[in-house]
């Protein structure tokens, strides 16, 4: 036993040191424990300790001098690996090295075992195995929590996959209810325009009609003052015995020569008359006749008037009811879409923790991978030192790092290069599988943005440099279409390439980044960019080169 300070004696110390508990959280746990001594009293004691993963290793300091202590580590050879914390402090004594309280010898002899314990955790730490442990595992999950979240993402993408149909099914019914609006439009204005007509035939009608009533009655009135004219000039001539207009004039004639002059004239008198009679009622029933042409002519206007005021009525009424069918249809697909995008959010967080699900198993396997690898580097070295061996020059005990894929010849290879290019203008006609070209000129829309003076990309170019690795693809996103496995956009991953078109044919094409996201260049005027997948006129397979 040593003697403690201001004891030379080093007699029997009958106080009692307390510490406070060290805690030692380690990276890893160990096989086995070391033991260490400790000094109390005089006496001599082991302790040690072993644990499983996460579990604290403690010791404590008491004894004569307050040096020696006794704690416990764990691992093949004292300790495995670095600990992460190491957080201890000393708890002041009851009393002092002789059992007196309050001396100021405490202080001291405290820190004096507290370095003794430091530089003994060193020593235990310095001996450990070489390089950096293996971490703690990673969640492990099980392949039913792996095949139940696949199996909810698969239900969505199904749901998302219906309700596309749905939606471009609906699309088209709208698009056809559109062109039903337009063509009642253009009924309704026929009927408008033959109503317009009719009743303008009808105002003409209706004047042509109102003069004719006014000739004949003006007829009808000459002809009844002719009349009243003929009786007034009968009834003079009788009563006053005029020679012209009675019998006298033929009585008091001076020889037969002047007799008959006046039978002659009074008959080209009366004869006038009459014949002036005949004229107006022939008048009168001329103008009759119009009269009742143009009444006739008016009731065909006014009829006509009708027919295409009711022809208007229901023209308005098709467009009224073409127009809410419209109306009533674009609520639907706005419900849809909402559904849609509802249940893509839920595709979305469905794929996204399946991903990492996906992603803990595979950190796992890395893990278990570290770790055999550094189990085997351990047992390696200890083989080397049991038989006097060592490292050669240059040798890093097999931990050397695996090879790169080839390039372009992986799916996440393809996307970083697709990625690569973002804000890379879109060029007609240009992109190969080196890099961005010029364009071409198209004797229209790209020609008026100036692709033809560009260099860039456009969306099947895209696709060929992102793929160059992979495949040698054509400049022409209808061949693109078919040129790998074509999967349901249900079962679309990343790596895939998507497609737009309709019965013309496929007029655009991206690469699906997972989680709703696509690369693509876009048209002319834009830029190669990462956007959200359109659903509007997707072809209905995603076309896959990889896996």
């Amino acid at each position: 036993m040593r003697a403690g300070p201001g004891d030379p004696a080093g007699r029997r110390h009958t106080g009692e040191r307390r510490w406070r508990v060290v805690k030692v959280r380690w990276g890893r746990s160990g096989t086995a424990g070391t033991s260490g001594t400790a000094d109390r009293s005089g006496a001599e004691g082991t302790a040690s300790t072993s644990g499983l993963p996460g579990t604290e290793g403690a010791f404590g300091a008491q004894g004569q001098s307050g040096v020696d202590c006794a704690f416990g580590t764990r691992g093949t050879s004292g300790i495995d690996g670095m600990a992460r914390t190491a957080d201890w402090s000393v708890l002041d004594s009851a009393s002092d090295m002789d059992g007196t309280p309050g001396t100021g010898r405490r202080a001291a002899w405290a820190r004096r075992g507290l370095t003794a314990a430091a530089v003994t955790l060193v020593a235990l730490l310095g001996i450990t195995s070489p390089g950096l442990a293996v971490p703690p595992p990673p969640p492990n999950p099980s392949d039913s929590d792996l095949s139940s979240a696949k199996g909810a993402a698969d239900a969505k993408a199904g749901e998302v996959g219906r309700l596309t149909n749905q939606l471009a099914q609906a699309e088209q019914k709208l698009a056809s209810l559109q062109d039903t609006v337009e063509l009642k439009q253009e009924q309704a204005m026929k009927a408008l325009v033959d109503l317009q007509t009719a009743q303008d035939a009808a105002t003409q009608a209706e004047g042509d009609a109102q003069s004719a009533r006014r000739e004949a009655d003006a007829a009808a009135g000459a002809i009844e003052q002719a009349r009243a004219d003929a009786k007034k000039f009968a009834a003079a001539s009788f009563e006053q015995g005029s020679t012209i207009g009675s019998v006298s004039a033929y009585l008091t004639s001076d020889s037969p020569k002047d007799l008959l002059a006046r039978a002659q004239l009074l008959d080209a008198i009366g004869g006038s008359r009459l014949n002036a009679m005949e004229r107006l009622e022939q008048a009168q029933t001329e103008k009759s006749n119009k009269d009742s042409a143009a009444r006739k002519a008016l009731e065909i206007a006014e009829q006509k008037q009708a027919a295409a005021t009711r022809a208007k009525g229901s023209a308005d009424a098709a467009q009224a009811a073409a127009v809410s069918a419209q109306q009533t249809q674009a609520a639907q697909n706005t419900q849809l879409e909402a559904s849609k995008s509802s249940v893509e959010q839920q595709l979305y967080a469905a794929q996204s923790k399946v991903s990492g699900l996906q992603g803990q198993r595979q950190r796992y396997q890395d893990w278990l991978a570290q770790k055999q690898r550094e189990d085997e580097e351990r047992a390696r070295q200890a083989a080397l030192k049991a038989s006097g061996g060592g490292d050669g020059p240059g040798d890093n005990g097999g931990g050397r790092a695996r090879p790169s894929p080839a390039a372009g010849s992986s799916i996440e290879a393809v996307i970083a290069r697709a990625l690569a290019q973002r804000g890379m203008p879109y060029a007609w006609g240009g992109g190969n599988g080196s890099g961005p070209t010029r364009g071409i000129r198209d004797g229209g829309v790209a020609d008026s943005y100036g692709d033809y003076r560009k260099i860039g990309f456009d969306c099947s170019g895209l696709m060929i440099y992102a793929f160059a690795g992979v495949k040698s693809l054509p400049h022409y996103s209808g061949y693109q279409y078919t040129s790998g496995r074509r999967v349901p956009l249900s079962q679309m991953r990343r790596g895939d390439m998507l497609f737009w078109g309709g019965s013309g044919g496929i007029h655009h094409v991206a690469l699906y980044l997972g989680n709703g996201q696509m690369v693509e260049a876009p048209q002319s005027g834009s830029f190669v960019r990462v956007t959200s997948v359109r659903y509007g006129g997707i072809m209905p397979y995603a076309t896959r080169l990889i896996g």
